[in-house]
């Protein structure tokens, strides 16, 4: 009866169990059961076994085999869970993270496959039946990951404003389509390719030159190396769908990887949302160059 809002669940050596729930804390127990206050005497304190357990767990065994994953700070599963991981950091020699071990704390993310969600996000994606590249913009953990991989679906199989069109998602944590061995668990619709585990800079790319998609498809769009190949995007005729972090569409036009975006007008609409508790409620509407629609 727990399950079905499950959102994370948060691991730290020595410190109490939290699930979190529809945007709600809860505390484990040593039985099983949750409780929402806290109760010292009955209390799950997780401990540095049970965390290693854990990731070994979901390592398959083979931590080594995943080393560069731990390094970005995040381990993908099967079914589109993201386990983060935090602990002593171990640099390279280049400067860059190359891994973290004496790991500490876990947050197990649930992915969720929340169909019909986009429905009401829909007539703001189109014009004249022409779907228009969108930023979809929240804070962290307001659903956008999962409104995108709804928006997907339906603009792939078709819906009532539209027929079907093809889509090449970007994959680059697993989460959108959750794959295990290259298939997808979820449902991205029926004239979807993916790839999985491919950074987005490089992705975007590669399917504009092989796939011939009518959209391209990521989340968490942002990293300065993305720019050219959101370019690429655009330039070839492609629509784009992604997501940001903000809280506002001023947080996110004030990133100078966005203003350059902004200045070229690549994104049609930009989508504010917000509301931990539900997802898919719409905040603001904005056009091309920012101003409220």
């Amino acid at each position: 009866r727990y399950t079905c809002g499950l959102q994370e669940i948060r691991f730290r050596i020595g410190r109490p169990v939290l699930f979190y729930i529809d945007g709600e804390e809860w505390f484990a127990t040593e039985d099983g059961s949750l409780q929402k206050t806290l109760q010292p005497t009955l209390q799950w304190i997780a401990s540095r076994k049970e965390i290693l357990q854990i990731i070994q767990h979901i390592c398959r065994y083979s931590m080594y085999a995943y080393e560069e994953e731990l390094g970005k700070g995040f381990i993908s599963t099967a079914f589109g869970c993201r386990v983060g991981v935090a602990g002593e950091v171990l640099m390279g020699t280049d400067g860059s993270v190359k891994n973290i071990r004496c790991i500490s704390s876990l947050n197990i993310r649930v992915a969720h496959e929340a169909k019909g969600i986009a429905g009401a996000v829909l007539p703001y994606l189109y014009e004249e039946k022409k779907l228009c590249s969108t930023l979809l913009i929240s804070p962290p953990g307001c659903g956008k990951t999962t409104l995108l991989r709804d928006i997907i679906r339906m603009v792939s199989d078709g819906n009532r404003l539209a027929g079907g069109m093809t889509v090449g998602v970007v994959d680059e944590r697993s989460e959108l389509a959750g794959c295990c061995d290259g298939i997808a668990v979820n449902d991205l619709g029926m004239r979807t390719d993916i790839l999985d585990a491919c950074p987005k800079a490089e992705g975007m790319q590669m399917l504009v030159r092989s796939m011939s998609p009518d959209v391209v498809a990521v989340d968490e769009l942002g990293r300065e190396e993305d720019f050219r190949a959101v370019e690429s995007v655009i330039h070839c005729g492609c629509r784009l769908i992604a997501t940001a972090h903000g809280n506002s569409v001023e947080d996110i036009l004030n990133q100078p990887f966005f203003q350059k975006l902004k200045k070229m007008e690549i994104f049609e609409k930009y989508i504010v949302l917000g509301d931990r508790k539900q997802i898919g409620i719409i905040k603001g509407i904005y056009d091309e160059k920012g101003q409220k629609w």
